[in-house]
């Protein structure tokens, strides 16, 4: 397993875990996790957020996870999905303990149980049809009924169950179901189904079976036989846990302790892999590994990094409280990584020629440009400098508008690392379209200074003509309008409606200096002034180099978004300053009367604290308020994180979750503040966290 990039920190699962150890009930070196995809797809980011929690509370404690491939379903699953899953784990830096496993590895060993379960009086074969069984499962307010055949005898459902497995039964004919409580108010417990007939082939068992385990009665059974000591499922499964309990609790088997975690939802994205698997069936994309999907080969495809997608994870942290988080705090991850170690060069996207007509013809010479102004180490590089060039069409401007600052008609521009150039006449073809600059350079400004000291406040870059390479480059935008796509408008049928028609702009004949044509595969690098390209994993050649727009420089599309303000006007001078208020904490409202009767308050222990990277005035607090949860508060101007531990203080648990510097807080404090000085509600005495206070 590699070093971890990111910083440990404590969350509710540690917490866990360092319970079980403190108890003696395990020791360092004993935890077992696994990693359990279904291979019926790709993974996608959200399973790249499993993966940095499962190998990751593994790693913390010297302990191992285990890669099961949930192979129970033969008709969705292909050895194509195992591969991939294999390989993106790998890509992420992650290994797992010994071979691969597989459910299907388990069959027996269920089958086995599950006559167990029969002999016990604790399952029954059952007749109904799916549809059937859904009808008398009741509701949230009213019982189920029971089967007509719920009290076979244990020998009858013996004979049956064994002749399932023989093949003698169609699909959908019986299902083997638990005999548990149909008046249950847990639906889960109302008889779940166990094993259901499926004539299919697997990809890895072949015809052997026709029964195949449903995964309540699978999941559990996996882990026990496995050995996991902590099984970490994502927060659907949170209705479940009783149930995977419950299986356990009827056989002399070995019982892990499942533990839920919120999923990973990002804005303007979908993770439900049916609706991944339409994008790619539809071909609104280009497969599974299309730079715009939110799949791990989508995003290393993109230019994404493995460290730049923990850094994000590790900024998000664990909770058990699900949100959005906007997928700009991901990209920015990606940007601060790529600033500091992809190197700089030089393309035009949309090229438009210049002449310099004082520069003798026929003349190279060769520039000195930095690779990387952030690593010194990276050193530099030579740029061939000639006669003609091009310019990006949008650096000039026949009649430009006021403040620009780039070429036009008489107007002087700096060369990145090379020299001040002046247009001295725009030359058009016969439709009017500008197809040439002629321009004069100043042989004593090379470099970008000029000896005489005038000052040029526009750089602009470029490539010289008779050296620069065509490269195919391809610009991706996110993938659908809207931050939620399931948003829907009335007459709009499914997600598909908000897909953006211009996620992908596809340039052909782009000029880029030579040196971008001697790169391998899945380089990452900066295009001065454009954006951070990835050489494409598969389609670049040095005969046709082909880039993907990894990420912009800068967020450009929350500028798009934002509705333009008309400007205020500027205050009149005051004869006296006013006085400045006082900074209002992170995370700590001030409200009035009104609004405070619609809070719910909550008695709540504080469990651990720690101050926030890069922000003086964040704390994280994970606190238990009856369940457990994370808060960041700007209270680290007035509180330490040892001074708060411990402390039963009064919290508001019925906002929805806030990202503040990319942590998810669930919950805010109450506070009294007096001028410089800020006080939290707190409580005296035995009181229970999680108590309510009207």
């Amino acid at each position: 397993m590699s070093e971890p990039t990111e910083k440990v920190s404590t969350d509710f699962i540690r917490e866990i875990v360092n319970q079980d150890i403190a108890s003696g009930k395990y020791k360092v070196g004993d935890i077992r996790t696994r990693f359990p995809p279904e291979p019926n797809g790709y993974l996608h980011i959200g399973h790249a957020k499993a993966l940095w929690i499962d190998f990751g509370v593994a790693r913390d404690y010297q302990g191992k996870t285990m890669l099961r491939m949930d192979d129970t379903n033969p008709v969705k699953e292909d050895v194509e999905y195992v591969d991939a899953i294999k390989e993106d784990i790998h890509w992420m830096g992650f290994d797992w303990e010994g071979d691969v496993r597989y459910a299907s590895d388990y069959f027996e060993k269920m089958y086995e149980y599950a006559v167990m379960m029969i002999e016990k009086g604790l399952a029954y074969v059952d007749d109904q049809t799916a549809d059937q069984i859904r009808e008398t499962r009741g509701t949230l307010t009213e019982p189920g009924k029971e089967s007509p055949w719920r009290n076979r005898s244990i020998e009858e459902n013996l004979d049956l169950f064994k002749r399932m497995r023989a093949g003698e039964f169609a699909d959908g004919e019986k299902v083997l179901r638990a005999k548990i409580d149909m008046a249950s108010p847990n639906i889960n417990f109302r008889d779940p189904v166990m094993y259901r007939i499926l004539h299919a082939t697997h990809h890895r068992t072949g015809d052997k079976w026709c029964i195949y385990p449903m995964y309540d009665w699978a999941h559990g059974l996996e882990d026990s036989i496995e050995g996991i000591t902590h099984s970490l499922c994502t927060l659907e499964f949170e209705i479940h846990r009783p149930l995977y309990n419950w299986f356990l609790e009827q056989l002399p088997v070995h019982r892990p302790q499942q533990i839920e975690f919120s999923r990973l939802n990002l804005t303007y994205t979908v993770m439900s892999k049916r609706k991944l698997l339409k994008l790619v069936q539809e071909k609104h994309v280009n497969g599974w590994d299309d730079p715009r999907m939110p799949t791990i080969c989508g995003f290393r495809r993109r230019g994404y990094t493995p460290t730049a997608i923990m850094d994000f994870l590790g900024r998000g942290g664990v909770t058990k409280f699900n949100g959005i988080i906007d997928i700009a705090l991901l990209e920015n991850s990606l940007r601060e990584e790529l600033n500091k170690t992809a190197s700089r060069y030089m393309g035009v996207l949309n090229p438009l020629k210049v002449v310099l007509t004082n520069y003798p013809e026929g003349q190279i010479e060769w520039l000195e440009a930095v690779n990387n102004p952030e690593d010194p180490a990276a050193g530099t590089r030579k740029l061939p400098f000639g006669r003609e060039l091009y310019i990006d069409r949008d650096d000039f401007r026949e009649v430009p508008p006021p403040k620009y600052y780039r070429l036009a008609p008489g107007a002087e521009v700096r060369l990145r690392w090379g020299y001040f150039i002046t247009c001295q006449e725009v030359v058009k073809d016969a439709n009017g379209n500008i197809v040439e600059l002629r321009c004069t350079y100043d042989p004593q400004t090379k470099g970008g200074n000029a000896p005489d000291g005038r000052k040029v406040k526009g750089t602009i870059q470029w490539v010289e003509a008779t050296n620069a390479i065509d490269a195919e480059i391809r610009q991706y935008d996110r993938l659908f309008t809207k931050e939620d796509p399931d948003d829907l408008e009335e007459g709009q049928e499914d997600f598909l409606a908000n897909l953006n028609p211009d996620s992908l702009h596809i340039l052909q004949n782009c000029k880029l200096e030579p040196a971008l044509g001697k790169l391998t595969p899945e380089t990452r690098v900066q295009l001065e002034r454009v954006g951070y390209f990835c050489a494409d994993r598969y389609d670049y050649s040095p005969e046709h180099p082909v880039f993907n727009l990894t990420v912009s420089l800068k967020d450009s599309w929350a500028k798009i978004e934002k509705k333009e303000e008309p400007a205020k006007p500027a205050p009149k001078a005051e004869k006296k300053a006013e006085k400045k208020p006082a900074e209002q904490p992170i995370n700590v409202a001030v409200i009035g009367v009104e609004d405070f009767a619609k809070l719910q308050l909550k008695v709540a222990k504080v469990l651990a604290a720690e101050r926030v990277e890069n922000a003086d005035k964040l704390l994280k607090l994970q606190v238990d308020c009856g369940e457990k949860r994370q808060i960041v508060a700007g209270v680290a101007a007035y509180y330490k994180p040892e001074d708060i531990v411990g402390k039963l203080i009064v919290m508001v648990v019925n906002l929805k979750p806030a990202v503040i510097r990319g942590i998810e807080s669930n919950g805010m404090l109450l506070a009294a503040k007096k001028k410089n000085e800020l006080r939290l509600l707190t409580v005296d005495g035995d009181i229970v966290p999680g108590a309510n206070i009207g």
